[in-house]
């Protein structure tokens, strides 16, 4: 297999994770590709039209993507414990979990590229409305988090690689502060080795 990959996309570590946590690590060749929103890749498109990260491409040249798709994919794969529960309420817990992490993942591209334009170009209004989705997904997940010490699932992930994010790209935030017991669970959860063998890497272009 081969998997479009970048050292810094929060989607692309989930997918890393799940590798990892699967022992799957081995069996995928990472490709190295750069994905921006205003540049499509011609490489990327030829498996993906979207020209986005993580694309997953199997031996028989079927493409898969995005993050849920193919971290669903890899969980058919191993034999151990599965990340995405079969049925019943655990299922559509660790769905829920997994889109709201992934859906805040969406927001925090979109406002640190909306951050990093000049004051004059910024838009007060987009800046305003993504803290105010961001807080109130936050308290969510605050609420959440004692639940959260309970099984280990594709929604904890997503949630794990949400946190570490914060960290890397919105330090200032402090995000930390006001929720206890969220950070509590990131603590314990940033020290497992697929975590660890995963962090971002700005020394790589």
């Amino acid at each position: 297999m081969k998997l479009h990959w970048s050292p810094r996309s929060p989607f692309v570590r989930k997918v890393a994770i799940l590798l990892h946590e699967t022992g799957l690590d081995a069996k995928v060749e990472r490709v190295r590709s750069v994905a921006a929103i205003a540049t499509p890749n011609a490489a990327i498109m030829v498996d993906n039209p979207l020209s986005q990260i993580p694309t997953l491409v199997l031996d028989d040249g079927t493409a898969l993507y995005d993050s849920p798709v193919i971290c669903e994919y890899l969980d058919t794969l191993h034999d151990g414990p599965r990340y995405f529960p079969a049925a019943g309420p655990a299922r559509w817990a660790a769905l829920q979990r997994q889109a709201l992490a992934d859906g805040m993942l969406a927001i925090l591209l979109i406002w640190r590229q909306e951050r990093m334009k000049a004051p004059g170009q910024q838009l007060p209004d987009w800046l305003t409305a993504f803290a105010t989705k961001i807080a109130a997904s936050l308290a969510r997940l605050e609420a959440d988090a004692p639940a959260l010490a309970n099984g280990h699932d594709i929604g904890h992930v997503t949630i794990g690689c949400l946190l570490s994010y914060l960290d890397y790209r919105f330090a200032d935030l402090d995000w930390r502060a006001g929720h206890p017991a969220l950070a509590a669970w990131h603590a314990a959860f940033e020290q497992r080795p697929s975590m660890v063998a995963t962090r971002p890497d700005d020394a790589q272009t």
